[in-house]
């Protein structure tokens, strides 16, 4: 039976704004040092079509990251992307469906493909936008359905994932094994109080003040001591190239040396790093060797490492070899940028991997149902972000905070593009003064996603 919490999008309207970067991000073998933040209001109403509600949805374009391609250049994806979304936003506008969000973007995400290849024809693009740039692009309309949708009830959007509110339990979604489930149970009422703040070290980023070549001179730390002081930092994402052991290996190492240094002068004895090859390594072995070889030289820095992120190529299918359990045993081994249906995280675990990297950039409605097998499962939970300011980061400390399990919340738009925090520091000061090493994420249990 149709459900009187069902609610129809009204209208769907989508802007962007450049995102201005203080410093490059190198991942990958890829530089970053700009982007486009895409934002999205959307107005539903009720079934009884009394009550109506705006959401909104913010996130990076992020198309270094989700359309990394030797054909296709990084401007051509980034056009092609935006243009996706105009895409989608029109297909909402033409939706007339009631629905619980999930159902929604359930539906109209069949077309997505279907609108990538013909959008990717038309633009005369050398190659289909793949399924994680359109999730990428899809996902600040997503969050503004969610927004809406809690908007409209007055309850914060994670309250309504029972079977008060969602007509179909999650075996419509994933598979039989959920028969009867509903989102609730892997998601919490009340948001962690407090969580702890993962920092990136980029592959170019300054470790002392002798690798910084030109200051920047805003007044934010340029060098690790300096972040860890200004932060309190307890959590560290190192990036590696992934196809030099000797340079990987020395970098880790060098993290922990001066991150020690830094630790012992403000009195902190516990911290921890990931590492993050971001798909680079040719296959599993690097990965043992790079774990064994550091075990070996520092247990100190073996032991702070809380696990290990995609090592090798994003597309599992055509890598069959690439199987991670050797390195699992050492280290959780997570999954991410492969990780975009639950036919890929049942394909991941097959293959050894451990641990599964949830983003806000992936969509809403994909984040939830895979952060609710993943737990099923007994996997290990992260959470990370696409370098997001402002809204955006509030949406994913959002999720972070809802979803039981997950480590810690990466955080480094304040790092690489402050400028996109400035609007929302004084409104959360919990989420952005961050003095030891941890995000107020207790504040985030308002209306819609919380924000």
């Amino acid at each position: 039976m149709p459900k009187s919490t069902d609610i129809r999008i009204k209208n769907a309207a989508c802007a962007v704004e450049p995102l201005p970067f203080r410093a490059p991000l190198k991942f990958g073998g890829r530089v970053m040092d700009k982007a486009f933040i895409v934002n999205v209001d959307v107005e539903v109403e009720s079934r009884d079509g009394k009550r109506h509600a705006s959401g909104f949805g913010s996130m990076p374009l992020g198309n270094i990251w989700a359309w990394p391609s030797e054909k296709v250049s990084p401007e051509q994806a980034e056009n092609t992307m935006q243009r996706f979304i105009d895409e989608i936003i029109d297909l909402a506008n033409e939706c007339g469906e009631f629905g619980h969000p999930i159902d929604l973007v359930y539906h109209l995400s069949a077309e997505y493909d279907h609108l990538a290849k013909t959008l990717s024809n038309q633009l005369k693009v050398p190659e289909p936008m793949p399924e994680l740039a359109q999730l990428v692009s899809a996902s600040s309309f997503d969050a503004a359905l969610h927004d809406a949708y809690g908007r409209l009830h007055n309850l914060n959007s994670f309250d309504t994932l029972s079977s008060k509110f969602m007509n179909y339990d999650l075996s419509t979604y994933l598979d039989g094994e959920f028969k009867g489930e509903y989102l609730d149970k892997y998601t919490l009422r009340q948001p962690k109080e407090r969580m702890p703040l993962y920092h990136l070290i980029g592959a170019l980023d300054p470790l002392t003040d002798a690798d910084v070549t030109k200051k920047i001179g805003d007044g934010l730390p340029e060098t690790l001591p300096q972040w860890i002081a200004h932060n309190g930092l307890t959590h560290m994402k190192i990036k590696l190239a992934g196809d030099n052991l000797d340079w990987d290996l020395d970098r880790t190492l060098t993290v922990n040396r001066v991150a020690e240094e830094a630790q012992v002068k403000r009195g902190c004895t516990t911290w921890f790093y990931s590492v993050d090859f971001n798909e680079k390594c040719q296959n599993v072995s690097y990965v043992v060797e790079f774990l064994n070889q550091i075990k070996a030289k520092s247990p100190a820095t073996f032991e702070r490492i809380q696990y290990v992120e995609q090592p090798t190529h994003r597309d599992l299918k055509a890598h069959p070899e690439n199987k991670m359990h050797e390195a699992a045993k050492i280290k959780p081994v997570v999954i991410d940028e492969s990780l975009v249906n639950f036919d890929t995280l049942q394909l991941a675990r097959e293959q050894g991997y451990t641990g599964a990297a949830l983003k806000a950039c992936k969509g809403q409605t994909e984040t939830l149902l895979l952060g609710a097998a993943a737990q099923k499962y007994g996997m290990f939970l992260c959470v990370q972000d696409l370098t997001c300011p402002g809204y955006s980061f509030l949406h994913s400390a959002s999720i972070a905070a809802h979803i039981p399990g997950v480590a810690a919340i990466e955080g480094n738009g304040r790092q690489y593009c402050p400028a996109g925090n400035k609007p929302w520091n004084k409104r959360f000061p919990a989420m952005f003064d961050i003095t030891d090493g941890t995000v107020g994420t207790g504040i985030l249990n308002g209306i819609g996603l919380g924000i």
